[in-house]
């Protein structure tokens, strides 16, 4: 979809469990190695919450942090998305919890399920709720804590996922500019990224494990530098623009490796690729949290284009093309 709407964002924020594990702690909990996890994934350290700390903790955090280093004010929000996969309870939601907690009373709320897909999706709906004139005023917040759903005991996994919480606040601007996006499902590739709840099976197959993350890193390779590459092309070309024209590169940083492999396909410059996974692991916040990372150090300026792209479980994708 390529329309002009009258979106900004105005401030974003971040929040990092206080627990950091390094490479070589891992070497002293699985069969494993920091050469080897750095070589596979690209991964350095990443972080994970406490016992006691949730989804929604994280969430409050980030939004802390954002109201901490921007001049705005929440008292006029119009709608709170929060985009999770582990979820404090399964009511009421974290959307909620989060505005309650800073005491937003006037605005809808829900939570989005769509995993290392959901930054996009969410930032997507927000610009669809400004640019239909629902909203002014979107706060989407994305809150993942992995580590309650990983088997430490499993190197293929517990290495991977890391847990964290960003903000961003989307705004009415009175200049209009183009947002152009894509989202795809397949779900064929349903259980080759899973974790179970209720139900034991998909497709009529019972899962090998229950109530862990699980996933087949070889189709999903497979998968994302084939498939997520066209979708990506498809964006570009429904925006009239060429790899040139993007200032910035920022697919979701599931594991450095992959990613490389798709930028080589697309043949992006490598200096306009941006990243997380090699600080925080794989997170569903991966995509803000390189948006960060490069707003602190100057590389993000207003202006810049910014071509983001979410993949995950589901499997799904979904991509923007934004004006920061």
């Amino acid at each position: 979809m390529n329309i002009n709407s009258n979106y900004i964002i105005t401030a974003i924020g971040s929040y990092l469990p206080e627990r950091k594990l390094t490479n070589f702690d891992f070497e002293k909990m699985v069969d494993t190695s920091d050469e080897w996890i750095i070589k596979r994934t690209g991964i350095h350290t990443k972080f994970i919450s406490a016992d006691n700390e949730f989804a929604s903790d994280l969430g409050i955090k980030a939004v802390q942090n954002l109201m901490d280093n921007y001049p705005v004010t929440l008292k006029d929000i119009d709608m709170i998305i929060a985009t999770v996969f582990v979820y404090d309870h399964l009511t009421p939601s974290v959307s909620a919890i989060v505005a309650e907690h800073f005491g937003i009373n006037m605005a809808g709320t829900y939570d989005l399920h769509a995993e290392s897909s959901s930054f996009a999706y969410g930032l997507i709906t927000a610009n669809a709720y400004i640019a239909s004139g629902q909203a002014k005023k979107v706060l989407l917040v994305t809150a993942e804590t992995p580590s309650k759903e990983l088997d430490h005991t499993d190197p293929g996994t517990c290495i991977l996922f890391g847990g964290g919480a960003t903000a961003t606040l989307i705004e009415k601007n009175t200049s209009p500019k183009k947002f152009v996006s894509n989202f795809r499902t397949d779900g064929n590739l349903a259980d080759k990224v899973y974790c179970t709840q209720f139900s034991s099976a998909i497709k009529r197959s019972k899962f090998e494990k229950e109530h862990f993350i699980q996933q087949d890193d070889r189709a999903l390779y497979a998968y994302v530098v084939k498939n997520i590459s066209n979708y990506i092309k498809c964006l570009l070309d429904e925006a009239g623009l060429t790899t040139s024209d993007i200032d910035w590169f920022i697919p979701h940083s599931a594991n450095l490796r992959m990613i490389e492999a798709l930028r080589e396909r697309l043949e992006f410059d490598e200096t306009k690729m941006l990243t997380s996974v090699e600080q925080c692991g794989n997170t569903s916040s991966s995509i803000p949290l390189a948006i960060i990372l490069a707003l602190k150090d100057g590389r993000i300026k207003r202006g810049d284009k910014i071509l983001i792209y979410g993949f995950g479980e589901g499997i799904t994708y979904a991509g923007a093309i934004i004006e920061w």
